[in-house]
């Protein structure tokens, strides 16, 4: 067995025997410190997903996610083609960073009520919110800009000399080398952005005029007192975010294996 693969177990291991401390010590203060709550136990949980059945979080999840892979696209869309604009028209830079700046700022929560108004809610059960998207979009936009920012500043200045001797202007340095360069941060953005998406969504759901969606599922749970369902939505809203962060840290160990000292 390889040193690598070895590593690679052990880690396995180490992340296994750390989820089922949390498991453990999530049973024992439900049992003590928080017995007079409405703090299930993790068998509760456990039982309710066999109760709802596969469908019900199907329903609920896939509306989700298709309101945050659409914000994710635009978001990260946009990000992306304003960092290549600075990197091309260095002059627009203090204005689109100002602009990414503000959407920063301004809590989502504070923006919501306003693009309800200008967006509007679902078409119809199972559509996506505008809303939600929008808010997926706006969660993950300063993030990846400034990320790739960043990245497309990395180059190597000797690289990019060298496209300018050979004739090549600005498009050709940032196509030739200042991607290349900014690939593994450009990634580690959109690793974070992904999560931040479907938080995004989830939020705009709340007042995004929908139907079917996670969260009209936790309001239903939260009205009727039913904190076995909300904690299980929680869990595999939980969950549902580690799989797009965990899908761009496998895809930087195909697309970008010098970043993490590999042999490419």
């Amino acid at each position: 067995m390889s040193t690598e693969v070895s590593e690679r177990l052990r880690g396995y291991a180490f992340g296994a025997a750390g989820l089922l401390g949390l498991v453990a010590l999530w049973w024992l203060l439900q049992a003590t410190v928080f017995a007079d709550k409405l703090v299930p136990s993790p068998w509760g949980v456990l039982t309710t997903y066999g109760d709802d059945g596969f469908t019900f979080y199907r329903n609920n999840f896939t509306s989700t996610v298709e309101e945050s892979l659409r914000g994710f696209a635009y978001g990260n869309g946009l990000a992306l083609l304003l960092a290549s604009v600075v990197l091309l028209v260095p002059q627009l830079e203090r204005v689109i960073t100002q602009i990414a700046i503000i959407s920063y700022c301004i809590p989502l929560v504070a923006i919501t009520p306003i693009l309800y108004v200008v967006l509007g809610g679902a078409d119809g059960v199972g559509e996506p919110s505008p809303t939600a998207v929008a808010l997926a979009a706006v969660s993950c936009f300063f993030t990846t800009l400034v990320g790739a920012v960043l990245g497309f500043r990395s180059a190597d200045p000797a690289s990019l000399d060298v496209v300018s001797v050979y004739g090549g202007g600005r498009f050709q340095q940032l196509r030739k080398v200042q991607l290349v360069s900014a690939l593994p941060a450009i990634i580690s953005s959109l690793q974070i952005a992904a999560p931040a998406a479907f938080l995004g969504a989830v939020l705009g759901e709340y007042i995004g005029g929908v139907d079917r969606g996670v969260a009209p599922a936790l309001i239903n749970a939260a009205q009727n007192l039913n904190d076995e369902r909300a904690w299980g939505l929680m869990l595999v809203s939980g969950l549902v975010a580690g799989v797009g962060y965990g899908f761009f840290s496998v895809l930087a160990r195909f697309v970008t294996p010098w970043s993490k000292g590999a042999a490419s």
